[in-house]
């Protein structure tokens, strides 16, 4: 006889808290390099400006959007 199991829960219910958002920043140094940032712990797109920034320094451009 096999032996009885619970029933699993749903993955939904699983996973309950809201996801933040993501978002991916393309920057230009002043000497021409350029770079991609994932950013995952910005709260909106003025926040993930500030980090990258932070983060690097001296930049010519910062191109900042919502990754899906």
């Amino acid at each position: 006889m096999l032996p009885q199991r619970k029933p699993s829960k749903p993955h939904s219910a699983v996973g309950s808290r809201t996801a933040r958002p993501e978002y991916v920043a393309a920057i230009r140094y002043p000497d021409g390099r350029r770079d991609l940032f994932h950013i995952l712990n910005a709260d909106n797109l003025a926040d993930a400006r500030e980090l990258v920034i932070s983060e690097v320094g001296d930049v010519q451009s910062v191109m900042i959007a919502l990754r899906h």
